[in-house]
């Protein structure tokens, strides 16, 4: 009912239109669809509730309770408020008309009303909105939690009205996934449409809803749309009707459980019997029992037994692996490792005897605190964060400094080998519950054996170490418990800080717990793994880790093998979570994560042979700068068994990296911090930014693209930059270099003229002539990019200064202030109608421009050979911009295909488009490659012998772009050639490229020529 649960039912009876001022985002369509339809089998999903009356105390308890300290006749206080002008108001006031202030004020204003009765109403209505501002009453708050951890969602239906600037809502409000009000809708119950409003929010149909109020006509309304209704007459008796709709038990609710999982029923008369045997509990007092939702292994149940609680902690039933869900030792390293100060729960008993509850268990005190399942820690700031992490890291610390002696446990596991053996025995539990062949799976089966360790120190080790099994202080960064100690055993401790840090590679959506690979940690205030190592070892006094990513890629191979056995239970119906099937089939995922981490620890080790001097090099371009040996073996197992075992280095010169995985650890922080920057910063401003473009203020810079401004890496700045370093004299630099690398002002370079093919350097006409201390610049350009940007200051110009001179040394290249007089704009010039503004590709007339003789750049006659200097590292920068493009178009292509449905049938799923997607990955690689190599013998051989590399990436890298993005728009469809998205601006950029610094046929004939003349000098020779 709540507080405004009174209305008139005459107004929904009323021929006057309803005012439905914030439900026109309702069509009439949603309520036809098919989604509406109920199927006889489908579970109830969401459950609503009135507030007033229901989820706390019914005004009309309130009224009586009023009136009779006010010696008024029973009823008076209602009576008054649905009666004369006071009736409109209180309607008003639940449509959000009037806010609850305005209506006290017009209670006190009624000619019809007596003083006394008046005053009444105005602190009773007062007394009200106390009442309200509390929590809900305990059982409903419970009924509530119930529900929500079972999955459904839970709803608040009221009429509300504005109290002191805001609606009126008990204190738990957060525990409601939607909360509908008629003040703020304009629109009251019983009217059918805000239901219709909530039942839309909560995305349920009516069938799959039940709506609790304690007025008939509100229920009345609900029935009449199909919703199930509960009338509450007495919360006790709606509780209990409610769980038998719901078919679970809506008492006794602890915050990480939800009621026991069917299969997973305990027999509660004979736990009961053991209770009191054992326990001394008494015979008067009810068990209940509620399982927790975490892990995936060993059921685990929270038992209540009058003001006692407990958790009973046992094995799955049904066959089981051998030696695997052993309680046994669980119970028994706790009890010892409780003995010797390490946190962990209170053991009271274990029980072998399966005739209790089905298999052996053990049980122990309930231990309240916080459990944190995201390993992000949201709702704590970064200081609170890092103190968690740092409790957690400590209390590894303390399991792993326990003499095993004086604990007890010098025959809990097995000396030495564990790796060895944990490689055997999941393994062998792979293979007992494998369901189908993962690639990756038996790779690692290979690989792991031949990389084991050589020395391990042996201690106490959890096995399953993480934060979720975690207890930690309610208020304080204090580890109270460690629970879950079912894998632990005597081993490797550096397996525990391995598996403690794999949510830092996992991604964000993992369905177990949240990931962090891309997650900004130094913003968070969270360690990264190798910080959060590097603290182990500096809190027990070890030397680094260097073998880091096996441990690693044994981790995952780990974790893929009890997804493996999760998944198998599932199948046979034995898994303790509900998750089982969806987590199981993650298996593969995470052998291939660990498989990367294998690779990774290969580079590590090839990186840390010995070379010396590797000679002379069998092939001047070679990819691999090597003699030892080939990247095709150095991952081989046979290869890789090697005892070089030394820290990491830097990647030595002639090593060419092919992935992020192989580049230096603070180069692999860069880049991992870029991904993050593009994610959060970059992609979601795309269609911003391309708006900005096709606006009047296109020729402005973008305040947007100044503020994410990092790289200051854009063509020809770049360009420029490189050629003032090689070239520029040092107050050249100090004039133009400086202000570009702090990205103060932008530049230009003028060379390609309309009138001549500048394809060829030497056809420039363009005339710089020298007179007393300067240089008289003439001559007409276009395609001058950058030159538009208000920004730019500085024009890199090239002409000739001797046109007798030989056909390499007449030109030359001079610095040109772009406020110079006689320098004109004469137009924006386009591609395919796209201006790329600010900068622009401009055609510029340069009239009799004075430039000082000091401004010319290597000395007259050097300018064939800058131009040739300068184009090296910026055809690289345009094959990596390429590249960037394509993958873009690739990604977009495969997001818009698993939305659109074509004959009947997602376009993901049509052979042609499967074929386009995967020739567009092949064909990027391949490319992506030959840039790489490019840029590797760039920086071992220098530009001029990587010529021939250099021309072949130029070739190939734009006809690789356009076709890779012709395919994402036909994709598309016609939404790819529209500004809609950015396949169209890829598209023409690709174009232009197989123009700009050269085109096509150029390369393509010197990459011809000097192969032939390689050829021909190898024959001399």
């Amino acid at each position: 009912m709540s507080v405004c649960g009174m209305s008139r039912v005459s107004r929904y009876c009323s021929a006057k239109p309803w005012r439905l001022p914030s439900l026109r985002h309702l069509p009439l369509s949603v309520w036809a669809s098919s989604r509406w339809k109920h199927s006889a089998s489908r579970p109830y999903k969401a459950v609503i509730f009135d507030m007033g009356g229901v989820l706390m105390v019914s005004p009309y308890s309130i009224a009586a309770e009023w009136e009779r300290q006010n010696g008024l006749q029973a009823g008076s206080i209602w009576r008054t408020i649905l009666s004369g002008e006071t009736r409109v108001a209180w309607d008003r006031c639940l449509l959000g008309e009037l806010t609850f202030e305005e209506f006290v004020k017009l209670c006190g204003k009624d000619p019809g009303k007596a003083i006394q009765t008046t005053n009444t109403v105005q602190s009773y209505l007062l007394k009200v909105t106390d009442h309200m501002s509390d929590g809900m009453c305990v059982a409903m708050r419970e009924a509530v939690q119930c529900i929500k951890a079972e999955g459904l969602k839970a709803a608040i239906l009221t009429n509300n009205f504005w109290f002191k600037g805001q609606s009126v809502l008990p204190s738990d409000k957060n525990l409601f996934d939607v909360i509908v009000e008629s003040c703020r809708e304009g629109v009251s119950k019983p009217n059918p449409e805000i239901y219709k409003l909530c039942l839309d929010r909560m995305k349920v149909c009516p069938e799959e809803s039940i709506f609790l109020d304690d007025l008939g006509q509100n229920l009345k309304a609900a029935a009449q749309l199909g919703i199930h209704t509960i009338k509450v007459a007495d919360r006790a008796t709606a509780i209990q009707e409610l769980e038998l709709k719901l078919g679970f038990p809506l008492r006794g609710f602890v915050h990480g459980t939800r009621a026991v999982r069917k299969g997973m029923e305990i027999p509660t008369d004979s736990l009961k019997n053991y209770l009191q045997t054992t326990l001394g509990l008494s015979s008067e007092d009810a068990v209940l029992l509620r399982q927790f939702t975490h892990g995936q292994s060993n059921p685990t149940y929270h038992v209540q037994s009058g003001a006692h609680q407990l958790v009973l902690r046992k094995k799955p039933p049904g066959k089981l692996l051998p030696s695997a869900h052993a309680v046994e030792r669980e119970y028994r390293v706790m009890k010892a490792l409780g003995a010797v100060g390490i946190p962990v729960p209170t053991l009271l008993d274990i029980c072998e005897d399966p005739s209790v509850v089905g298999t052996s268990f053990y049980l122990m005190e309930y231990c309240p605190g916080r459990i944190f399942k995201d390993p992000t820690l949201p709702g704590l700031t970064a200081s609170q964060r890092g103190d968690i992490y740092t409790a957690m890291n400590h209390v590894l610390c303390k399991i792993h400094k326990v003499d095993i002696q004086a604990a007890g446990l010098e025959d809990y596991g097995k000396i030495g080998n564990y790796i060895e053996r944990q490689v055997h025995t999941w393994t062998k539990r792979y293979r007992a519950s494998e369901t189908h062949v993962i690639p990756a799976m038996e790779q690692l089966i290979k690989w792991l054996p031949l990389r084991i360790p050589e020395q391990e120190k042996i201690t106490v080790v959890h096995g399953d170490f993480r934060l979720d099994n975690l207890i930690f202080h309610p208020d304080k960064p204090e580890v109270l418990a460690v629970l879950d100690w079912e894998l632990s055993t005597l081993g490797d401790p550096i397996c525990d800080v391995a598996y403690n840090c794999v949510a830092h590679h996992l991604p964000e959506d993992f369905p177990l717990i949240r990931g962090m690979s891309k997650c900004d940690l130094k913003e968070l205030g969270i360690p990264s793994d190798l910080e959060y190592l590097a603290l182990y070892c500096n809190n027990l006094g070890m030397n680094p880790i260097e073998n880091w990513n096996f441990y690693l890629a044994f981790s995952f191979f780990r974790i893929s093998a009890i997804l493996q056995g999760v998944y198998k239970r599932s199948l046979q119906g034995q898994a303790s979570s509900d998750k089982g099937e969806i987590v199981g089939k993650l298996a593969a995922k995470m052998a291939d994560l660990a498989w990367v981490f294998a690779v990774r620890e290969g580079f590590r080790i090839f990186d840390s042979i010995p070379v010396g001097n590797p000679g002379p090099p069998v092939r001047k371009y070679s990819t691999w700068n090597r003699q030892r040996t080939s990247p095709a073996t150095f991952l081989s197992p046979s290869f890789l068994d090697v005892n070089h075992y030394r820290s990491l280095v830097s990647v030595p010169k002639g090593h060419l990296i092919i992935s992020p995985e192989g580049l230096p650890t603070r180069v692999k922080d860069l880049y991992h911090r870029l991904t993050v920057f593009m994610d959060k910063h970059v992609y979601p401003h795309e269609k911003e930014l391309a708006d900005y473009h096709r606006s009047d203020r296109r020729w402005i810079p973008n305040p947007r693209i100044e503020e994410l401004k990092i790289f200051n890496s854009s063509a020809p700045d770049t360009g420029n930059m490189e050629m003032l370093v090689k070239y520029g004299t040092e107050a050249q630099k100090q004039q133009w270099l400086l202000p570009l690398l702090e990205g103060k002002i932008r530049s230009c370079f003028a060379m390609t003229e309309p009138q001549v093919a500048s394809s060829d350097a030497t056809n420039i006409e363009a005339s710089i002539v020298e007179e007393g201390n300067f240089y008289i610049l003439n001559g007409h350009k276009w395609w001058t990019s950058g030159a538009m940007d208000p920004r730019c200051k500085l024009c890199v110009f090239m002409g000739k200064t001797d046109p007798q001179a030989s056909k390499h040394k007449q030109q030359s290249m001079v610095l040109v202030s772009m406020d110079t007089p006689g320098i004109k704009v004469i137009r924006p010039l386009s591609v395919y109608g796209m201006e790329d503004p600010p900068g622009g590709h401009s055609e510029l007339i340069f009239e009799n421009v004075r430039v000082p003789k000091e401004n010319i750049l290597l000395g007259p006659g050097r300018g064939f050979e800058i131009a040739q200097g300068r184009l090296g590292p910026g055809r690289i920068h345009h094959c990596m911009r390429l590249i960037g493009n394509a993958d873009r178009a690739l990604e977009l292509m495969k997001e818009r295909v698993k939305t659109r449905v074509a004959f009947g049938k997602s376009l993901a799923d049509q052979g042609t488009i499967k074929a386009d997607i995967a020739n567009s990955l092949v064909e990027i690689e391949q490319a992506r490659l030959l840039v790489l190599k490019a840029a590797h013998l760039m920086d071992i051989v220098g530009n001029k012998e990587a010529a021939s590399a250099i021309s072949m990436i130029k070739l190939v890298t734009p006809s690789m772009a356009l076709r890779v993005i012709d395919r994402a728009i036909q994709a598309f469809g016609a939404a790819g050639l529209s500004e809609d998205y950015p396949l169209a601006q890829f598209f023409g950029t690709a174009r232009s490229l197989r123009l700009a610094d050269g085109p096509d046929e150029v390369h393509r004939n010197f990459v011809a020529k000097l192969e032939l003349k390689q050829i021909g000098s190898t024959k001399n020779s």
